[in-house]
């Protein structure tokens, strides 16, 4: 159930796209702001039901230093990224975390890597590269280097927050609120030193905007939480190439693509890969 709840983030992630094309034009850390003080009150709701879960945010200061570092360090690169490289190239780059988590799990305490986890994982970043440099042009060179740079400190980030998440197992994903709080903190000072003021112009960027902060970036941080750190954290891995497919599934539904012989090679790719990397996981169920 973990793992499901963990997958459940992935699902969410694959409307970040389209939310945002249809937020409009706020600036990036001025529409976090936002989205993370949703996200924040989302648990903090939750809490209100029962007090004594407050008591989730009396943390030493590493597992706050943790927070900080993923969902505010993350989506910091991410905007530096997409600011100074092309959006395909760059979110090519930041979309390694996967990979990097299904490797890097071989270092966790209980774990151990197979070579079906490799074997799915580079199938599953083979299907995402076909999405992702689908109609690209040009190359990686130019003057981008500092956000091809960015984009993968990015994809450091958010695999190295995933996987040390686990080392915090016993910490309540209550605490997600808080480093909501933070982090909508942070986002609004770097906006207030970096960008002009722009509002939604209309009732659909509103709800968009609403969405990214229930979904994207907020909800899904809770279920991203519970399933590192409880589920299989080699399948949420490679089941996370699921995320930039059903994302472009979702942006040629609503019209803003078109289908192709690649997008069906990208789906055998990761679904296969997903399936190879669960086999450990499929085969404990059989046996129950």
């Amino acid at each position: 159930m973990p793992t499901l709840i963990g997958f459940s983030a992935v699902v969410m992630w694959s409307a970040l796209a389209l939310l945002t094309a249809a937020s409009g034009t706020m600036p990036p850390f001025q529409l976090s702001a936002i989205c993370f003080m949703i996200g924040a009150l989302i648990g903090l709701t939750a809490m209100l039901r029962d007090p004594t879960r407050f008591h989730a945010f009396r943390q030493p200061a590493k597992v706050w230093a943790l927070g900080l570092f993923g969902l505010f360090g993350y989506h910091f690169l991410y905007f530096t990224a997409l600011r100074n490289a092309p959006a395909v190239e760059a979110g090519l780059i930041a979309y390694l975390w996967p990979l990097l988590i299904v490797v890097g799990s071989a270092l966790l305490p209980g774990e151990r890597l197979g070579w079906h986890h490799v074997t799915g994982a580079l199938m599953g970043l083979a299907g995402t590269a076909l999405i992702l440099m689908r109609g690209a042009e040009g190359g990686f060179g130019g003057g981008n280097l500092l956000g091809y740079g960015a984009a993968g400190l990015c994809a450091l980030t958010w695999s190295g927050y995933s996987l040390i998440s686990r080392r915090f197992g016993a910490t309540s994903t209550d605490v997600i609120a808080g480093f909501c709080v933070i982090s909508a903190l942070l986002s609004a000072l770097c906006h207030a030193f970096l960008e002009t003021t722009v509002w939604p112009e209309t009732t659909v960027q509103w709800l968009a905007v609403i969405g990214l902060g229930l979904g994207p970036v907020g909800l899904a941080f809770y279920a991203w939480d519970l399933g590192v750190k409880k589920g299989n954290i080699q399948v949420l891995g490679v089941a996370s190439y699921a995320a930039p497919l059903l994302s472009t599934l979702i942006l040629i539904l609503f019209g803003h693509g078109k289908a192709s012989i690649g997008i069906a090679m990208a789906c055998l790719l990761i679904t296969g890969g997903a399936f190879l990397a669960a086999k450990d996981l499929l085969k404990r169920r059989k046996s129950v």
